[in-house]
């Protein structure tokens, strides 16, 4: 049986390397405006090229997000894209427009039909199928409406623009809108910020108090009535992966690299335990934890097992148990003696912090201090803001990585 592809989301050139490190057999990312991350780390188009590289070096396939609201004024820039995406072999572009379906359809770049498409049934899929070779589905299915259409899929040989069989793609952990399929516009009502432009305002992770027409004030017990909480489906994937789907998002293109790497690493971790008959409540309550180290506002399932109503957060923003400090700067590396010299820029470091270290080429890597020397190759306890340090590491790093201490919230 072939295994299902783990598709991990990628906002900078960090986050690429954590999500290769991390097992990802494919990566997404946004170019300029025209994308569902707009106000986000994106990319250019001349980064199209390098990403395109560094995927194939890894053998990792690589997707570029047009999945925007198109207007006149983009046509020009969508058709730039699409064709640096050509040279480059970009290997599908996720679309909602039809323009872009169509514009990508002529340069035969695969495409992969975005949530954003509400796609909830077979026959809407049998007509997007003539466009491409992948559908995301919209992400208020369930797990019996999804087999169900993955089954008729392999029931009735149904082929893709490609002439493959078509192939199915769900979202599996991040973020979810309370909009269906993400169409939104509060954004644009409060802000003339469309949220279907990839500007979201994110209206609905705020705060609310609520009053009639009377101005009498009502009390809510929770304040954030319109911010969902973040899906999970580590617990269940075994039933997601037995409806016969072919691909598994994680969302997050917005958000960093250690919350890539880790959400990464632990559901490849469980795709592999799946199919070798290891997935254990164990190992699920141990992935749990770790993810659970990493941004996230609490996680329900989203309407995978048949909820019809959504969990809404208690608190705004992250209630992940840790958060990171920006410390310095790696300004070199002694490969001979496996040693960074580090640049202390703000707060002080210690013997038994935990830092992360971030940056091109190496993604993320943890680490505990155990031994830390001065300047003048003192041994140390604690390094004060505003030194220089040398710290002996197991992994190579490189000038310029950032380094950042781990600590409670």
């Amino acid at each position: 049986m072939k295994k299902i592809e783990l598709l991990s989301p990628v906002g900078s050139y960090e986050s690429l390397y954590a999500a290769i490190n991390a097992g990802a057999d494919s990566i997404y990312f946004g170019v300029e405006q025209l994308n569902m991350r707009a106000l986000s780390s994106n990319f250019m188009t001349e980064d199209i090229k390098k990403i395109s590289r560094i995927c194939t070096k890894y053998n990792v396939k690589k997707y570029i997000t047009l999945n925007t609201i198109i207007y006149d004024n983009d046509i020009l820039l969508v058709k730039k894209i699409l064709k640096i995406s050509k040279i480059y072999n970009i290997d599908a572009v996720i679309a909602m427009d039809n323009f872009v379906i169509e514009y990508a359809n002529k340069l035969k770049i695969p495409v992969h039909i975005s949530t954003q498409l509400n796609i909830t049934n077979l026959q809407a899929l049998k007509f997007y199928s003539r466009y491409s070779d992948a559908i995301v589905l919209s992400r208020e299915l369930n797990l019996n409406q999804i087999k169900f259409i993955c089954d008729s899929i392999k029931k009735e040989n149904i082929k893709g623009y490609s002439k493959k069989r078509i192939k199915i793609e769900i979202f599996a952990h991040g973020s979810l809108c309370m909009a269906i399929s993400g169409k939104c516009y509060l954004s644009l009502h409060s802000d003339n910020s469309s949220a279907n432009r990839g500007a979201c305002k994110q209206n609905c992770r705020r705060e609310y108090i609520v009053k009639d027409s009377n101005k009498n004030s009502y009390k809510i017990n929770n304040q954030y009535i319109m911010s969902s909480k973040d899906l999970l489906t580590i617990n269940f994937l075994d039933k997601i992966i037995n409806t016969g789907i072919n691909i598994i998002k994680i969302e997050g293109r917005g958000k960093s690299p250690e919350y890539v790497k880790v959400v990464t690493k632990c559901y490849k971790e469980a795709i592999e335990s799946v199919y070798n008959n290891k997935y254990t409540k164990d190992k699920i309550n141990k992935w749990i934890n770790r993810i659970n180290n990493v941004y996230n506002r609490g996680f329900w399932s989203g309407y995978y097992l048949g909820q019809r109503i959504g969990e809404w957060s208690k608190k705004p923003g992250s209630i992940s148990m840790y958060k990171k400090l920006y410390i310095g700067t790696v300004i070199n590396y002694l490969s001979k003696k496996s040693v960074m010299i580090i640049l202390i820029n703000s707060y002080d470091i210690k013997v038994n912090d935990y830092i992360y270290i971030i940056g091109n080429r190496i993604g993320v890597k943890i680490m505990k201090i155990k031994i830390i020397y001065d300047s003048k190759r003192v041994r140390r306890n604690i390094i004060k803001s505003g030194s220089i340090c040398t710290i002996r590491t197991k992994f190579k790093v490189y000038k310029n990585n950032k380094i950042y201490k781990i600590i409670k919230r």
